[in-house]
């Protein structure tokens, strides 16, 4: 079998050191040597992390980005476009100054190298709306949230403290029957360490618990933010990786900044025909 060399790169996003944070993938390749999706599945089966990004050359600081799962393609991911950043800005030797732009199918999304060496995120807020609390998110959290509000992709789940959040023990088999693909459970946090916590799950698309998650905060800091009257955030995901971030709401987008490590590099020989 015929094969091609692709360089390769897993990066802990939202992580201060290496084998925290949520690993991501990040594959490149150049604009003339496309890949059809259904290899980008098959490779992003492979690696098995919750996103593999793939990303390619557009113009000046400018790239193409897609995500996926191990099982399915999604239109927008915070941690693998930080890992992106971090290979484009340290890696690729094509960025010119501190700012690039990526096109997705959630539209371009914009990433600065801030002074302290952290890549912050320049995503579109997701307001939620209130929705009932039901028993089928209930049984398949197996806890009560306060609250339910619910986002074009996501349900959020609003309890009353931390530890409630770290409690949670979900059935993955129900929660990946519910009518959206990720559910987050938040509380604010009372132990002062920072001013939300989160869990996301999201086994309908083969992942059941995101180690930290970027796209969710698209819809957790317009929501805290009102709750809590600031623009400026600080975020933990209670994973047992974990996570820190800092959200900022700017108009009708968030900016999430967290740093990143690199962790591996290297090629990935993949079947052409």
């Amino acid at each position: 079998m015929n094969t091609r060399p692709l360089p390769l790169w897993q990066v802990d996003a939202f992580a201060s050191e290496p084998f925290t944070g949520n690993p991501a993938a990040v594959v490149t390749f150049g604009k003339d040597s496309m890949l059809d999706e259904t290899l980008m599945q098959r490779i992003a089966n492979e690696n098995n992390l919750s996103e593999t990004a793939f990303v390619w050359p557009v113009g000046p600081n400018t790239y193409g980005i897609r995500w996926f799962t191990p099982n399915a393609e999604i239109d927008l991911c915070g941690h693998a476009t930080l890992a992106a950043a971090h290979v484009m800005f340290s890696v690729s030797g094509t960025v010119e100054g501190d700012a690039i732009t990526f096109q997705s199918k959630s539209g371009d999304l914009g990433v600065r190298r801030l002074d302290d060496n952290r890549l912050e995120l320049d995503f579109p807020a997701k307001p939620v709306t209130p929705r009932d609390v039901d028993d089928a998110l209930c049984k398949a959290l197996g806890a009560t949230p306060l609250e339910v509000h619910v986002g074009d992709r996501d349900l959020l789940a609003v309890f009353q403290r931390r530890e409630d959040i770290e409690a949670i023990t979900p059935d993955f088999g129900a929660l990946a029957k519910l009518d959206k693909v990720g559910i987050i459970a938040t509380a604010s946090d009372d132990t002062g360490d920072v001013d939300f916590v989160s869990r996301f799950f999201a086994p309908a698309v083969g992942v059941p618990e995101d180690p930290v998650t970027g796209s969710a905060h698209c819809a957790l800091a317009p929501f805290w933010g009102e709750r809590l009257g600031t623009d400026t955030m600080t975020a933990r995901q209670l994973s047992p990786r974990g996570g820190h971030l800092t959200c900022t709401l700017d108009g009708d987008r968030v900016r999430i900044a967290g740093h990143t490590v690199e962790v591996l590099r290297g090629i990935m020989n993949v079947p052409v025909e």
